[in-house]
């Protein structure tokens, strides 16, 4: 074998060599990435997860507000990354305890009676002003003291947390929003942000407000974190004297 013919040969080795490690290093970080989703969301491949949708306020019981349509297509997509598959259930038909399998709950509890549920057993300390007269605080968010009033296509808030109620259970993932576009805003940011707060919280509980500016001009695209009430909206408020 001359000099050519074993430069070329080593050549090739080393070349295989560094593709095999490149291609090793770009599949273990990338697992990696994958175990830390799961994990977060509490989906592992070829579980099963629950998405309880809310009613379209002021029609019927069956109505589904396109936007928070829209918000099931955001989550489903990281469903399916993780290798889950979810069971879609309307909010009065999700008569079933939580911790079992991951559970993404949307819509405010004028809409959704589950949110309610959730509001009352797991976030004790948040109020959300379910009136339906059209006063100033009609479906404001009162948390830790602030509270978070609406102005429609102007600015509206949504409130979005995991929740778990001892270690080794399946989170739920609540979003709580004053409209159906802040529902869709909130699903996008955690599709968007879902790296950061797994970084952040690990596997414990959140919960944040969320701002959506100018709707009727961005739609859902434009979503600001205003809040982390995590301690406030765990904490029941002190009853009146």
């Amino acid at each position: 074998m001359n000099d050519d013919v074993r430069n070329i040969v080593l050549g090739v080795i080393a070349t295989a060599v560094s593709g095999g490690f490149g291609w090793f290093g770009r599949t273990y970080l990338w697992r990696r990435k994958l175990r830390r989703k799961q994990a977060f969301f509490g989906l592992p491949a070829g579980s099963d997860c629950l998405f309880v949708v809310n009613r379209k306020v002021g029609d019927s019981e069956r109505s589904v507000h396109r936007n928070d349509a829209f918000a099931l297509l955001e989550i489903s997509a990281l469903i399916k990354d993780c290798g889950a598959t979810v069971q879609i259930v309307t909010h009065d038909g999700a008569r079933q305890g939580f911790g079992e399998r991951a559970e993404f709950c949307v819509g405010g509890p004028t809409s959704n009676a589950r949110t309610a549920a959730h509001l009352a057993s797991m976030l004790p300390g948040v109020d959300f002003n379910v009136s339906g007269e059209p006063v100033p605080d009609r479906g404001a968010i009162t948390v830790g003291g602030e509270t978070y009033r609406w102005r429609q296509g102007a600015v509206e808030y949504v409130l979005l947390a995991r929740l778990t109620t001892r270690e080794g259970t399946r989170p739920v993932f609540l979003i709580c929003g004053q409209t159906a576009v802040s529902n869709q805003a909130a699903a996008r940011y955690l599709a968007r942000h879902h790296e950061k707060l797994a970084e952040r919280y690990k596997d414990r509980s959140f919960a944040l407000v969320l701002k959506v500016v100018n709707s009727d001009a961005y739609g859902p695209d434009v979503t600001e974190l205003v809040a982390d009430v995590t301690t406030a909206a765990r904490t029941a408020e002190p009853a009146a004297t």
